[in-house]
Formats: structure tokens, sequence, C-alpha cells
């Protein structure tokens, strides 16, 4: 997902936009004259990763679609930015800035956060060859956004949603009554286009999706030292994902285990928002 999602982005910035402004902006209504212009300076208040400048614009796109912003770009999505940096400038109606500018720093600074807590995940892995990827763990109504920030950081994604990958977990095993069954039941009703995955916690169960002919296995909550014995039990027959109570500090040595993939929902769940301001000159 590194092309900007423009599609998911609308949506969410009208419904945001419907939550702040409401009826209007009396504020800036009051204090304001409607034909007020003035130039505005986005600057970074900390090192970051940037992801989200389009979304940014396109509040106040969306908010004066007949307004005339004229825009200057230092930086674009991908780029690390330093502590004081200009990010861009903008020059046009001072009422639709000051009425887009929360919306706008929220969604900027939310999705900066979490490219930036992905990049500095992925610099854990060095050369290693496993891939840091996300999770389902996103806020609800900004996934898109939120996995495309986790492409901006380095990182790669996982299925998008429940229809777009086959992940077979402790309940649906429950549900189906064996790992093997849950497969068979897989290979017979899912288009062949779709992989399937099936989460372990032991040995048997690592077996018995091999055996049943799952194409990955998602190791959940293992040590170090049971991630190194799975991959050399899995010997290369499937793709083996390292998921549950990851963190910074541990990447290094669950990489160097041999699996190929790590998760973490901590990458989309408690990325913290950087710190950026709008400020007019």
């Amino acid at each position: 997902m590194r092309s900007f999602p423009i599609a998911a982005a609308d949506r969410v910035i009208r419904a945001a936009l419907d939550e702040d402004v409401g009826t209007g902006d009396i504020t800036t209504e009051v204090t304001v004259a409607a034909d007020a212009m003035v130039r505005a300076v986005l600057v970074a208040k900390e090192g970051l990763r940037l992801a989200g400048r389009d979304c940014f614009v396109r509040v106040f796109e969306l908010l004066d679609p007949k307004g005339k912003l004229e825009w200057v770009f230092f930086h674009e999505d991908g780029d690390d930015v330093q502590c004081g940096e200009r990010v861009l400038t903008v020059t046009g109606n001072a009422r639709t800035l000051l009425t887009g500018e929360r919306t706008a720093l929220n969604l900027l600074q939310r999705l900066s956060g979490i490219a930036t807590l992905t990049a500095s995940w992925c610099a854990e892995l060095g050369e290693t060859r496993t891939e840091l990827v996300d999770t389902r763990k996103t806020t609800p109504g900004l996934r898109a956004l939120e996995k495309y920030a986790v492409v901006v950081g380095g990182g790669k994604n996982h299925r998008v949603g429940l229809f777009d990958g086959i992940l077979i977990k402790e309940n649906h095993i429950k549900a189906a009554g064996s790992i093997t069954v849950a497969v068979r039941n897989s290979r017979k009703r899912a288009p062949h286009t779709l992989r399937i995955e099936v989460e372990v916690t032991d040995f048997a169960e690592l077996d018995e999706a091999i055996e049943a002919g799952t194409d990955a296995v998602l190791l959940d909550n293992m040590d170090n030292e049971t991630l190194a014995r799975a991959v050399e039990r899995a010997e290369g027959r499937v793709i083996l994902e390292a998921s549950g109570n990851m963190s910074k500090e541990r990447l290094a040595s669950v990489a160097a285990t041999g699996v190929d993939l790590i998760s973490a929902g901590a990458l989309t769940h408690s990325a913290p928002a950087v710190d950026l301001s709008l400020l007019f000159e």
C-alpha cells in the first residue's frame, strides 16, 4: 500500500471535519475577516519520518474546494525530517487554514508517528532477511491510512482485512474441530489466490499445520529458543511468522532465529503522534 489511498483519506477527512467543524468554526468566524489572507509554515518540532503530507493538504482542499491555496513543499512522504525543519508553506485564506488546522495536523501527526516508529523498528533488523509487518490492530476507520504509513516507514503490510487473506487462529481451529479440518476446508472453499496461514502455539500444532498443507505458520508467543527450534523443524517448507510480545529491543534476536516475518500490532496501536506545528507568518 505504498501509493497514497486518496479515497480512504477523503472518507476519513469528511467525517473528521464534520466532527470538528459541525455547523461552523465560531471562533474564526467572529474574529477573522472573511477575506483575510495569510502565509503559514509547517514545522517539525522533533525528528520524524514524514507520512501523510497529501492527507494534510487534502483537508483544506475538501474544506474549501474553490479556495486558492498556494503550496510550497520542502519534503515528501518517506523523507526523514529534522527538528526545526520546514515541511511546507501555504498561502491562502486565513479562515480556511484556521478551520482545517487541527484536523490536518491530527492526521499528519498520527501517520508520521506510525512511520517514524516503524522506521526505528526496521533499523533494528539491519541486514537480516526478516521483514517487519503490521497487523489488523489499527484505529477503526483509519486502517488504509495507517497501513500506508507503515510502508512509508519501511515495513510491510500483512492482510488488509478479513477479506484478503486466510489466517486460521485458535478460535477458528476450535470451531472447525482441528487444524487439519480447518486447512482442508480452506482448500476446498477459498479462492486459489489466497494464501492460508495457521496460528500455532507448540510443535505438535506446527507439525499438524505443515502436514495439512498450510502455506504459512504464525508462531504465537514463543521465546527465541523455541522460535529457533521451530525454524529448524519447519525446514523451509512454510513461511514462518513470529508474533506476540514483540518489542523494539527484541527484534534483532528474533530475526536471528531465522523466521521470515515479525508482526507487531504496536506499529499502529501504540505509535505516539509526532510533534508538528502550523505557524502563521
